[in-house]
């Protein structure tokens, strides 16, 4: 199985992801290449460090969506690839449903919240702001909405009373860490 992660930050859950797969701990993966809209990403640095290939392709920087030309050019070079999986992991686009659908049925999205609570942007905070006592984590198919996809798996984090922002987030993204890893290892064995 093939993996193509996308990603446009610092790429904490795709180097978990990247440890499983070292270790022989992602089932049937054999391959993964890691793919981002930012040239000087950490997340593209990761490839060095674990022996995979690594792609920058340009993204409009003035929205918020892959669209027009970019999308053109990364559907090219994800088609190129062909993975069986395309795994957003920090990836900061919106991708078109014309996009989706020339992938459906393998694109995996990670959103820190047990959706359907909390879409979009700031999560975590939103959770936190609003006085939840329990958050998590959500792995879920892409679909043409945004964080609305069917849920494949989520794990809850609960929000204790002396909790600060910040130790929320280390906890959800812990628990980020464990069950996208998990996510892939069990898709790979039915894909």
């Amino acid at each position: 199985m093939k993996i193509a992660i996308l990603g446009s930050g610092k790429g904490t859950n795709t180097k978990s992801i990247l440890e499983e797969f070292r270790k022989g701990n992602l089932g049937n993966v054999k391959q993964i290449q890691l793919f981002s809209d930012k040239s000087n990403s950490e997340f593209l640095g990761l490839g060095n460090n674990y022996d995979c290939k690594t792609e920058f392709v340009e993204a409009d920087a003035g929205t918020a969506r892959i669209r027009g030309k970019f999308e053109t050019q990364w559907i090219r070079k994800l088609k190129k690839f062909n993975p069986q999986l395309v795994v957003l992991a920090g990836f900061m686009k919106i991708l078109s449903k014309d996009f989706i659908n020339v992938f459906d049925g393998k694109i995996i999205n990670l959103h820190p919240s047990l959706l359907p609570s909390f879409k979009g942007l700031n999560a975590i905070e939103k959770a936190f702001n609003h006085g939840v006592r329990v958050t998590g984590c959500t792995v879920h198919w892409v679909d043409d909405s945004v964080d609305c996809g069917k849920i494949i798996s989520q794990m809850p984090v609960r929000i204790f009373e002396d909790d600060d922002l910040m130790t929320v987030s280390e906890r959800v993204h812990a628990a980020e860490h464990y069950l996208l890893p998990k996510v892939i290892r069990d898709l790979s064995k039915n894909m």
